[in-house]
Formats: structure tokens, sequence, C-alpha cells
């Protein structure tokens, strides 16, 4: 069976890494932007491939969980999820290693516990948290709401 095309993602950097700067662009125009040494290790303007890397696993994760809630026939009204992904300097350079999912839906009929367990389901089968297996910690708080 044949899967959606291919994705796509273009960046170019000028100079060196403390003065250069980058451009990116997802997709087919969907978000251009700036990236920077400050963007990425400090507090600059721009945005920086860890926060993409929040963007999609947020995304992706919604995506699963609500699709998972919907195959048990449940009524999703919505699924929010913010993702956000932890640097660390080591002996090898920066790596990321922590992702915490915070999630929250609005699913009428089921129980906290009920919600929990999908959310983790999801968390384990959405193809971005795959892609991320390398990262030592992925966090998940899915909490239900009225």
């Amino acid at each position: 069976m044949a899967g959606p095309p291919p994705r796509s993602g273009d960046a170019e950097w000028k100079g060196d890494l403390q003065s250069g700067e980058g451009r990116l662009v997802v997709g087919n125009k969907a978000y251009e932007g700036n990236y920077s040494f400050k963007s990425r290790f400090e507090e600059g303007e721009g945005t920086n491939p860890e926060e993409l890397i929040a963007a999609a696993h947020a995304s992706c994760f919604s995506m699963a969980l609500s699709n998972m809630l919907a195959g048990h026939g449940h009524d999703v009204q919505s699924v929010r999820t913010s993702a956000r992904v932890h640097m660390r300097m080591g002996d090898e350079g920066p790596s990321v290693s922590r992702i915490d999912l915070r999630t929250e839906g609005r699913v009428p009929g089921i129980s906290q516990e009920h919600f929990a367990k999908h959310a983790e389901e999801a968390k384990a089968g959405c193809p971005i948290s795959k892609a991320l297996a390398a990262v030592p910690e992925i966090t998940l708080d899915a909490k239900l709401l009225d």
C-alpha cells in the first residue's frame, strides 16, 4: 500500500555558527522563517529545529489520539497538544534529551483513565514519536476536560 507523497522542508545557512543566519521553508511555503544561533541556543528572534520538532510532534500526536479515540467509537470534540523539546549540552555536543507532551481532550462519555490509556497508545504509535525513538525520555501528561 502506497503512503502519502514525501513531505519537504528546505533550509539555507550562511556564515559561521555564531554570527551566521539561516532561512527555512516548510512544505510548499506553509511556513517560512529565519533561524540563528541566538534563536536556537539563546532567546533570539526566529525559530529553530527544536521548535519545528515540537510542532511536528504535537500535531502528529493530536491527530493520532483523535483517530484512535474515534476508532473506538468516541465523539472527539477536540484534542490539543503542546510539546516541549529539551536540549542538553554534552561531551559530544548538543542533543535532544527529553520531550514533554501535554494533551487535553474534550471527549464526552469517557473516563480520565480511558483517555490516558489511549493517549499512551497514541504516544507509542504516532509516526513522529516513532521517528524520535532515539530521544531518551518522552513524557506525557494527558488530561480529559469537561
